[in-house]
């Protein structure tokens, strides 16, 4: 039976943050992607949950979170997940970011190590350039519902489904308002500040057929940060990876955090 998921806000300046709480046990922190809410990690969430304590904060403006997105950078959204952490206790969390949230993880392990035991980026775009404009496009034909449902199919498949996935299943979810003010967050910061993720342990999950986050920038990162980096690859998925193959996600993570934390035993109640 799956964990019960408790509601629960944590408030930093002018923010106030929904997170979605569930299990207990080792501390992991789940960041969805651009313009998308905590709800894409259901199914993750659930196996997760079942030996360790879950949290998936609500992006601003996503559910019943919200606050100002004016001058809001990487830092500032990194501090409201260093918020979320902070208040659930401080213990050092696995913090996994699913594309747009993968850079507010690496910038979370930047600015407040003591906070981060690891950090996994999933379908993570690492290159230091902004993606390319067809990529930008489709991302944001994707996300508007006064398009048609075919046309959003055709972007959905281009850059976040792998051939013979349902693409449908992303045609609901979308926030585009939220999704433009996170890249603006994520344009005001420099790529160079969140590219390492401090000196964090890395997981780095590779989707096989992802036209954003692709296979060969894998090799190029592990090369770049070095032997902190572990790299897993999830067969028959794209950059949605998460919904595509919840099932392999959650397996991945669970295997790392059992490394992370061999000899640790969480006994603090959800």
């Amino acid at each position: 039976m799956s964990a019960e998921v408790a509601r629960l806000f944590v408030t930093r300046g002018d923010a106030r943050l929904e997170v979605l709480a569930q299990g207990r046990g080792r501390p992991i922190v789940l960041l969805p992607s651009l313009g998308r809410g905590a709800g894409d990690f259901d199914a993750i969430a659930a196996r997760l949950a079942a030996d360790n304590r879950v949290l998936r904060p609500q992006p601003r403006g996503i559910g019943g979170s919200t606050g100002s997105w004016q001058d809001v950078d990487l830092h500032a959204l990194a501090a409201d997940i260093a918020a979320v952490i902070e208040q659930d206790g401080g213990a050092p969390a696995f913090v996994v970011g699913h594309a747009f949230g993968n850079r507010v993880a690496r910038m979370l392990a930047t600015d407040r190590p003591e906070l981060v035991a690891a950090v996994a980026l999933v379908a993570a775009n690492v290159g230091h350039a902004p993606s390319p404009p067809d990529v930008r496009a489709a991302i944001r034909i994707s996300a508007d519902v006064s398009m048609p449902d075919y046309k959003r199919l055709e972007a959905l498949r281009f850059v976040f489904f792998a051939p013979g996935n349902d693409a449908r299943v992303w045609l609901t979810g979308w926030h585009p308002e939220v999704l433009a003010a996170q890249r603006i967050a994520g344009d005001l910061t420099p790529r160079t500040a969140d590219y390492a993720a401090g000196l964090a342990p890395i997981l780095y999950v590779q989707p096989s057929h992802d036209p954003l986050a692709r296979a060969d920038e894998a090799a190029e990162y592990r090369r770049a940060v070095g032997d902190r980096v572990t790299v897993v690859v999830i067969p028959n998925s794209s950059h949605a990876v998460i919904v595509e193959q919840p099932g392999a996600v959650a397996a991945a993570l669970i295997a790392y955090a059992d490394q992370l934390w061999p000899a640790r035993v969480y006994t603090r109640q959800s």
